[in-house]
């Protein structure tokens, strides 16, 4: 029940109208009528409407008609029919063209007022959900136009057709869940569940528990019986993360369980029987696991039908402004952060970092400066000291730092190197003391009293 919510009443009886008028206004509705079907339909186009109370025998255009309008228009409306010569067929009819429910006259008014509510509320759930769901894709979405990305986006679409085991190989950070998530929602299973563990987050007596469930008794604590992840994703998918750090002990169980597609639960007896696609992702080389006896070889072969090797953030780094953009959207999308764009020498400079940690890292850092940016662009005197100082600009060449700390005192050394720093930062923030107070995390009071002892050329230092 909500005041926000529109009813349009759509009935050729005038007390019906008004009856119907009245109780889902005391309920709190805003409530129109209609007398005719085309009447109806022309509400329908000029006012917002959340769900028709529609009668079924109407003159002119009765309200079968008008529901088939208003799902082709308007097909997230809720739909009551309403018949007072009602049989089973046109109920049938009526629920087969997409109407919510079907009551029949005379009408109950406490059974209208709750078929309302319920139609309302599960309106309102679907649209959350659809929502939620647009976030998630979004957020879910492989970046990037550069050709390493384009041949991962082919085999994708090569491989989920046929849903082979792969295993897919990359550094932290790269995007092996995205490339997982890409082939489960591409096949035919796309419907059906995606279950993931991360192998490398659970001890060793927990994992086994995790993938094939226990029965109740199986160990002290297992007070009911609970499905594993094997179970979870029948039909669908079950990614394996860091498999390469899953236990031999483990190891032996999955490779039984993919050999024979059957498996028991921890201290049950009766085997289980699972269509499951399994896909797993390592950032180890798996092959030198195998060589060095932590990874078993039948297993690796079960798992590597088919390699996908995930690019490292360095070797496509043409995408990088694609991903600030995209990062920067869903922060301010999903996290409600203000809205701060990247200026193009910050771009720039992003671009040409070697990122370690990959497309994590990149959105790690593109979230952290757009919370602690006081501007609405955020430019080079904004990126940290390691980009946005003449330190990256060497680095960016091969250069070594111009400062030698050889045969200096420790006392000496340290005054050089704070000299250094604070004079990198100070060029960094554009003279700026108080940002490079903050950068440098110490009071502005102090960095000023600190710039005079080293003797700190204050030049268009601001404050």
């Amino acid at each position: 029940m909500s005041g926000n919510d529109t009813v349009l009443v759509v009935d050729d009886e005038a007390g019906i109208r008004k009856t119907l008028s009245g109780v889902l206004e005391d309920e709190g509705y805003r409530v129109l009528t209609a007398a005719s079907g085309p009447e109806a339909l022309t509400r329908i186009a000029t006012e917002t409407i959340h769900l028709l109370l529609l009668d079924i025998w109407m003159e002119e255009m009765d309200g079968l008609a008008v529901l088939e309008e208003v799902q082709q228009r308007h097909p997230e409306t809720p739909v009551i029919m309403m018949s007072g010569h009602g049989t089973i067929d046109t109920a049938v009819a009526a629920i087969k063209k997409g109407a919510y429910d079907y009551l029949e006259k005379p009408l109950s008014l406490e059974r209208v007022t709750l078929t309302v509510d319920h139609a309302l509320s599960e309106s309102r759930l679907r649209q959350e959900n659809r929502s939620l769901k647009a976030r998630i894709d979004h957020r879910l979405q492989m970046v990037g136009t550069s050709a390493p990305m384009q041949k991962l986006r082919a085999q994708i679409g090569q491989l989920a057709a046929n849903c082979p085991r792969v295993l897919i190989s990359g550094e932290n950070g790269s995007g092996k869940e995205l490339v997982a998530r890409g082939l489960h929602t591409s096949s035919a299973r796309a419907q059906m569940p995606f279950v993931e563990i991360n192998c490398a987050a659970l001890p060793e007596h927990l994992i086994e528990s995790e993938l094939f469930g226990y029965e109740k008794g199986a160990f002290s604590g297992a007070e009911k019986a609970k499905p594993g992840l094997f179970e979870q994703a029948h039909r669908g998918t079950l990614f394996l993360d860091e498999v390469g750090d899953m236990a031999l002990a483990t190891q032996a169980r999955v490779l039984r369980a993919l050999q024979e597609g059957r498996f028991h639960r921890l201290g049950g007896t009766r085997p289980r029987e699972v269509d499951v696609w399994v896909i797993a992702a390592t950032n180890r080389d798996l092959t030198a696991e195998v060589a060095a006896g932590n990874f078993r070889e039948d297993l690796y072969y079960r798992l590597c039908v088919v390699p996908i090797q995930v690019p490292a953030l360095r070797q496509r780094t043409d995408d990088i402004p694609l991903l600030i953009d995209y990062f920067v959207d869903n922060a301010v999308q999903v996290q409600g952060l203000p809205l701060r764009r990247f200026s193009p020498e910050a771009v720039a400079r992003l671009s040409a970092a070697p990122w370690p940690g990959n497309v994590r890292e990149l959105k790690n850092m593109v979230e952290r400066l757009m919370i602690l940016s006081p501007e609405p662009e955020i430019g080079l005197a904004d990126l940290p000291l390691e980009l946005s100082g003449p330190a990256a600009d060497a680095g960016e060449q091969g250069e070594q730092s111009p400062f030698s700390y050889d045969g200096l005192s420790l006392r000496a050394a340290r005054e050089r190197f704070e000299t250094d720093h604070i004079q990198r930062i100070l060029n960094a923030c554009g003279g700026n003391i108080s940002r490079a107070a903050d950068q440098l995390g110490v009071e502005r009071s102090n960095l000023s009293k600190k710039i005079r002892q080293l003797g700190i050329e204050p030049g268009n230092h601001q404050g």
